[in-house]
This record gives structure tokens, C-alpha cells and sequence, in this order.
């Protein structure tokens, strides 16, 4: 996709320039009923094997499933020979390689922007405000999809439209999640010229809000992007990995925000970031 360039004048508009759990129901409290207890065994098998940072041994399956060894045994036999499981040497088991299959044909049917309009007209939260969705393209934002509100911003977002990452909501987020040496990295060259007196200005002053945005969930955009406006913003996630896919964001003006409503508005854009990254296949976030 080309590169749309956005100039920003003074006063101008924007339009003019997780731990490894059993398989669960929809309430995580209640255990699954199902009439196939070994397939939610098995389930239950690669998702301690995915959270694990070594080979895992059967003594240790035992332990984090509760399955009894006889039954657990069979089972990873099963899984070897599917190749859903890879035994090592030492008898301890990691992923194998056919999984790769199934995350790839999830990916490839997956529509980022279909989610998030399915996520929104979901959820209860935000229907009047502005509501976007990017993507990280270097050191820029790039806008995937837009709810413009029918409150007043003097800003109108469009797809395809690009603004420097550290001055954006959702820009922070999504930097907030890659390594310290990578953003770094990304903003080595020229800093982006500010849109506002506010613009964060130097990379230290976005290191501050990057280890916020960590610490809390979510970022702010307090008038870095325009003058009078205030931005929620959180990260997106896939079954990838803790990089960010996407950021979400929502607007307001500065002046109907105080600080005990900021942070209310914060955890939701949160949870709604969460329940799109559950349908791109990121683990639930507890």
C-alpha cells in the first residue's frame, strides 16, 4: 500500500491534512461439558506444552493436568504420531511441526478489520464516540478501519490515513511491545516533526509513556496529536506472540475527561482490545 503523506497545519482538521489452562466454556469458571472428555485431555496436553519454555516430561504433564499417567501416556503417543507433539531424547515433548498448518490457515482466514467491526458492534462501549484501528508500518500509524462519532473532535479519520507513531494513542501501544533496542531502532532517524506543542520530543519522553502503557494496559494521547483532544489507546494481539498486530484507540475532547474517568475509559479500551485479540487468536489475558 502507498504511502498517503499528511500535513497538519495549525487548527486544521486531520481530514483536510498468559498461564496454560484446561479448555473452558464462555465462562471461564465452568468447566467444558462435553461428551468427548479426550479430546479436551488432549487440548488440555499441548496447551502445557505450549506455555513451556523446555521440554516437557510426562511426570510434569501429570502434575499440570491431573490426567493419570496410563491415560496420559496413550494420549502422547497419539500426539506424537500426528505430529501435533515432538518427543525428544530425554522423553520430554514440545510442539510439532503440524500445528504450524492450522495457525496458518487461522491466519490467512482471519479479516483484522471484520473482527473489529464484529467486536465493536458487540460491545455496549463507545458507541457515540470515535473509535480506530491501525497498524504499526515503521515509524508511522496507518489506519485500517474508523468509527467517526457523532461527537464534535474537529477531526475526521479516514482509511489509509498515517501519523508518527509516538504521537498517537495507538502508536504508543503498539510500540510499548516491541524490544527497547527495536523501537529505538524505528525512531533512530529524524524525530517526526510534532503535530502539537505536546508532541512527546524526545525518545527518553516516549520510553516514560511506552513503560506506562506496560505498566497500565493502556496508553494516552493527551493533545499530541491535536490540540484539544484527548486518545485511549491499547494494544492488539495474535496468536504470534507479545508483538502487537494492531492498536485500538478511542477520542474524546480534553475538556470532558477528568482523571478517575480517564482511567475507567482506559481499562474498557483495554478489554476491548482484549476480546478482539481473543478472536485473532491470542490466549484470554487474565
Amino acid at each position: 500500500m502507498p504511502k498517503r503523506k499528511l500535513d497538519l497545519p495549525a487548527n486544521a482538521s486531520l481530514a483536510a491534512a498468559g498461564a496454560a489452562h484446561a479448555p473452558h466454556a464462555a465462562n471461564a469458571d465452568e468447566p467444558l461439558k462435553t461428551t468427548a472428555p479426550a479430546v479436551v485431555r488432549a487440548v488440555h496436553i499441548l496447551d502445557v506444552i505450549a506455555a513451556a519454555s523446555e521440554p516437557v516430561g510426562l511426570a510434569d504433564l501429570a502434575r499440570e493436568t491431573g490426567v493419570p499417567k496410563s491415560t496420559l501416556h496413550g494420549l502422547c503417543d497419539t500426539l506424537v504420531k500426528l505430529r501435533l507433539v515432538k518427543r525428544h531424547a530425554n522423553g520430554g515433548m514440545t510442539m510439532g511441526s503440524y500445528v504450524m498448518g492450522w495457525a496458518n490457515a487461522f491466519l490467512s482466514q482471519t479479516n483484522i478489520t471484520e473482527e473489529f467491526r464484529a467486536v465493536w458492534e458487540a460491545s455496549r462501549a463507545f458507541a457515540q464516540e470515535t473509535v480506530t484501528l491501525s497498524v504499526l508500518d515503521g515509524a508511522e500509524v496507518i489506519y485500517l478501519a474508523c468509527h467517526n462519532g457523532n461527537r464534535p473532535l474537529g477531526v475526521t479519520f479516514r482509511i489509509g490515513m498515517r501519523l508518527p507513531a509516538p504521537y498517537t494513542a495507538t502508536g504508543k501501544a503498539m510500540l510499548s511491545t516491541l524490544p527497547p533496542g527495536e523501537a529505538a531502532d524505528l525512531l533512530a532517524g529524524a524525530w517526526p516533526a510534532p503535530l502539537t506543542r505536546a508532541s512527546v520530543s524526545t525518545y527518553p519522553a516516549l520510553a516514560e509513556e511506552m513503560a506506562q502503557v506496560r505498566r497500565d494496559g493502556y496508553s494516552i494521547d493527551n493533545g499530541q496529536m491535536r490540540e484539544g483532544m484527548i486518545c485511549f489507546g491499547a494494544p492488539v494481539f495474535d496468536a504470534s506472540g507479545e508483538r502487537a498486530v494492531a492498536g485500538l484507540a478511542v477520542s474524546f475532547l480534553t475538556n470532558e475527561i477528568d482523571a478517575q474517568t480517564g482511567q475507567r475509559i482506559g481499562r474498557q479500551m483495554r478489554e476491548l482490545a482484549d476480546q478482539l485479540s481473543v478472536r485473532l487468536g491470542a490466549p484470554a489475558r487474565r
